[in-house]
């Protein structure tokens, strides 16, 4: 899976260089229209058409390159088959979470010996959060504050996320969603999630930046 830091990335390039081709359109029409009378047109229709149709395949043509690049894309088209597969061990691989007066509860039997949810890096996990009163959210952060992946968590519904981390590091638990004055003082678990086994170390998400 990509990391979101990266993708997020290359996506700042390309809209920015997007925009500002469209910015271009923009004032290349405006200085068209507005030709004092009797003057050339500055922009011929066929020409202003043809850039357009060019803006409007470019900006397909991004959406269809970098789909399967954002994280959670690809493992949401196949999640069906990845949960069927033998491999995939709920007893492992499935977080049972609950959350009641703005508190997230995080299954006692699957924490490690510093109160963590271990998981095995490039590993599917299945974060299984159920409200049993407000409607809540339910946020990964790294260390530094930036966000890795969330979901809203509505009471009576299913809310669950499969996610995979491609690189070491601790991550919080935060709501995304406001539930009250007290979740913004309480809603926040930290260094909740530890990931190891990996090749790479995610270092906006080690401890210390180590």
């Amino acid at each position: 899976m990509e990391d979101s830091i990266g993708v997020l990335y290359l996506l700042k390039v390309v809209y920015t260089i997007y925009v500002f081709s469209v910015i271009i359109l923009i004032v290349w029409f405006a200085n068209g229209v507005t030709n004092p009378e009797g003057k050339p047109r500055i922009v011929k229709p066929a020409t202003f058409y043809m850039y357009v149709g060019v803006l409007i395949a470019v900006g397909v043509s991004i959406h269809i390159f970098t789909f399967n690049k954002i994280p959670w894309v690809e493992t949401d088209f196949k999640r069906h088959t990845i949960e069927k597969d033998p491999s995939f061990d709920k007893s492992k691989q499935l977080f049972n979470i609950t959350v009641k007066d703005q508190k997230f509860t995080l299954p006692a039997d699957r924490l490690n010996e510093n109160g963590q949810m271990e998981i095995q890096c490039n590993e599917y996990i299945v974060f299984d959060v159920v409200s049993e009163d407000l409607t809540y959210g339910f946020g990964l952060f790294r260390q530094d504050g930036s966000l890795v992946t969330q979901m809203q968590v509505s009471p009576g519904s299913r809310n669950d996320l499969m996610w995979q981390f491609p690189k070491n590091g601790t991550y919080h638990i935060r709501s995304t969603e406001y539930s009250g004055p007290k979740g913004g003082r309480h809603m926040t678990v930290k260094n909740a999630v530890v990931v190891k086994g990996c090749e790479k170390d995610d270092p906006r998400s080690m401890i210390g930046g180590n």
